[in-house]
């Protein structure tokens, strides 16, 4: 079959709740995949940083090997030679007590919003039903019934109601809004990315997640920082937060995680937080499965390293410099940090679909978000000559 026979096939046999470039992937290794009909495209997108480690780094698949040999599942009725271990290395990692493993990233975020309302209800003494969570304006943490009930995007909120109740939203990188909302003794935690991927890659100022532990440690609140896509080294540290040293009390995990090659998530935290579940209360058949594991271990070996985070900082600092020197006319605003950047175009030059299509066209998979802005993840692993080649496509549609 060829490429357009592939898409036809998926538009009438699959659901439309995808729009994806018009590209038919077959194989991919490193920063490169390759199509159906044998074309080569530069991947300036890591499957939205699931794939920071690139494509079928080599650790990685050794490790998928060895476990496929031994063993893939075993539910969580019974313990496995990989769960024990990866909560130690992971918890090791960040510096925290305890980890819980999930599969998807909408996962980890629902375990921590039970895990918030259950630690508010039983250690914070707030009466049962009235916890409320603040979230940040513009979020994106998923597509669960509960998740999109406190998302104001349309796209993912509208005609999926009733929605659940028990969230407030605050302004992002607004810490007086903030403050003020913790007043609110009933607030159990706030939930936010430290950096709004969805949202074009917006940067909050500089002392705001500071600011977000201080006033959050003050209000007796829990700072759940959802690292899911900020995470594992893609804006130059092993955590977002770690840019400012700041130490929420719950980290979220996901994407690169699986090291691309499976779901895997995780909720990170202190002793009393993820102590207040009790067996029964929360799991899944498939969280913490040992095939999954395995590989996430191989990848928090490879994060101990430093190299990615070094990587991703340096090359990350070419890239945003070239971005912001070499910007055409059409470009409004380029944020970023580490090897990940949000280039936003002025309203005129909108929607950048287009632009996606046009640089596909030249050979690299790069992807649009809220029509306005072009989001580049690149690898970590990504040569510094395949980084300027990739740069170079994206100035050229731009201008």
């Amino acid at each position: 079959m060829q490429s357009q026979a592939y898409i036809t096939q998926e538009q009438e046999a699959g659901a439309h709740n995808y729009h994806p470039l018009p590209v038919v992937v077959r194989e991919a290794e490193g920063s490169w995949v390759t199509d159906v009909e044998g074309r080569r495209y530069l991947d300036f997108l890591s499957a939205y940083s699931a794939l920071n480690f690139g494509h079928r780094h080599p650790r990685l698949i050794g490790a998928a090997h060895r476990q496929l040999d031994r063993l893939t599942l075993t539910s969580r009725a019974i313990h496995s030679d990989q769960l024990g271990p990866f909560c130690a290395e992971l918890t090791d990692l960040l510096g925290m007590d305890r980890a819980l493993p999930m599969n998807s990233g909408a996962e980890a975020v629902e375990t921590a919003i039970k895990t918030a309302r259950a630690w508010g209800y039983r250690n914070k003494g707030v009466t049962h039903d009235d916890a409320i969570i603040l979230v940040a304006r513009n979020n994106f943490h998923g597509r669960t019934t509960t998740i999109i009930s406190f998302s104001d995007d349309p796209v993912a909120h509208d005609d999926f109601g009733p929605y659940t109740p028990g969230f407030r939203e605050v302004d992002f990188g607004d810490l007086d809004a903030l403050t003020k909302a913790l007043e609110d003794p009933n607030v159990v935690a706030f939930l936010v990315e430290p950096i709004q991927g969805e949202a074009g890659v917006v940067v909050p100022p500089d002392g705001y997640l500071p600011g977000v532990a201080a006033a959050c440690k003050a209000a007796n609140v829990l700072f759940i920082a959802d690292e899911i896509q900020a995470g594992l080294g893609r804006t130059g540290y092993t955590l977002a937060v770690d840019h400012e040293q700041v130490k929420p009390d719950v980290v979220l995990l996901g994407k690169a995680l699986g090291g691309g090659i499976v779901p895997i998530s995780a909720v990170v935290s202190r002793d009393d937080v993820l102590g207040v579940l009790n067996p029964g209360e929360h799991g899944s058949t498939f969280g913490g499965n040992p095939f999954a594991l395995a590989i996430a271990r191989e990848v928090i070996v490879l994060l101990a390293t430093g190299e990615y985070q070094r990587r991703s900082a340096e090359l990350g600092e070419h890239m945003l410099s070239r971005l912001r020197s070499e910007a055409p006319a059409s470009i409004a605003e380029i944020r970023g940090r580490g090897l990940w950047a949000g280039v936003q175009v002025a309203a005129e030059y909108a929607p950048v679909r287009p632009r996606c299509e046009q640089a596909l066209e030249l050979g690299v998979i790069v992807k649009d978000t809220h029509a306005t802005t072009l989001r580049l993840a690149p690898p970590l692993t990504i040569a510094s000559d395949d980084l300027d080649h990739g740069l170079d496509v994206i100035l050229k549609v731009l201008s």
